[in-house]
């Protein structure tokens, strides 16, 4: 029954929560009529609407476009005007030359808008392949970046280069470990672990310390500092679209990060299961 599956939803996810919770989760389930209180509360809510939530036969939400995986359906060439047509072309063939197959029929959401898509691709294009930055060091500062923003659909994207020998932006198994797993960056090389402070402090308590921007301007210089800041922001902001538009991951494709991870140095108590409970 619905009812039943709901129930049993919920105990999965209780269940699958990490050792380092299972503490907290013991303190909430032992509290007198917690949990049947949450349990009454979703049947209350599914009742009302008639039914639980409907979920598509590919497991993404209701709002979510089959074929682009994301709110928006996919951009078409034809509903744009002669100019933007041929600005859609050749952002295309910019992009698809690094997408991996399964993207390539895919045009990014931004392609609504052929001229802020024409503007960050030649800001990303600047920074990926005429900064002078090698493809490792950038796997490893947006391997960072989404690290920090806890996104799924980008992290999963990037772990796959960087975990790939063959790939110009493959990066030593124990590097991405450190970053996927909050790990202290003193084991890793120096400018890794400038790089890694860097994005860890900006992007979670969204403090740089003094130390820190020392370390880095010291490695980089000046002009690789900001294109390196520009760089992580860039990325940041692309990870930005695919929450708006809730980016889904390929069918079949598994989440690689923690289902409930927070960003490297959250202060504060991890408590986002209680989310999933209430979900």
């Amino acid at each position: 029954s619905a009812t039943g599956a709901l129930a049993d939803g919920w105990a999965r996810d209780l269940d699958q929560s990490s050792a380092e919770e299972t503490e907290q989760k013991m303190s909430v389930k032992s509290a007198p009529g917690v949990k049947a209180a949450v349990f009454a509360a979703g049947i209350g809510l599914a009742l009302a609407a008639g039914c639980g939530p409907v979920w598509a036969a590919n497991g993404y939400p209701p709002d979510i476009d089959a074929a682009s995986g994301n709110r928006l359906p996919i951009p078409k060439r034809a509903d744009l005007s002669p100019a933007d047509q041929k600005t859609f072309d050749e952002i295309e063939g910019q992009l698809g030359e690094g997408l991996p197959a399964i993207e390539k029929d895919r045009p990014l959401v931004r392609m609504y808008s052929p001229g802020v898509a024409k503007g960050l691709g030649e800001a990303h294009h600047y920074l990926k392949y005429d900064a002078g930055f090698d493809a490792r060091l950038e796997a490893v500062a947006v391997l960072t970046v989404t690290r920090q923003l806890t996104n799924q659909f980008e992290w999963a994207q990037w772990e796959a280069h960087a975990r790939d020998p063959k790939d110009p932006r493959y990066v030593e198994p124990y590097v991405i470990d450190v970053i996927k797993a909050c790990k202290p960056v003193t084991v890793l090389g120096e400018k890794d672990a400038a790089v890694v402070a860097l994005g860890r402090e900006t992007f979670g308590p969204r403090k740089v310390s003094s130390e820190t921007f020392a370390k880095v301007l010291k490695l980089f210089g000046p002009r690789k500092t900001v294109e390196l800041a520009e760089m992580m922001s860039l990325y940041a902001a692309t990870t930005d679209e695919l929450v708006v538009f809730d980016q889904q991951l390929h069918p079949g494709q598994a989440p690689l990060l923690p289902k409930n991870a927070t960003p490297c140095g959250a202060s504060g108590p991890n408590l986002s299961w209680v989310a999933d409970v209430l979900r």
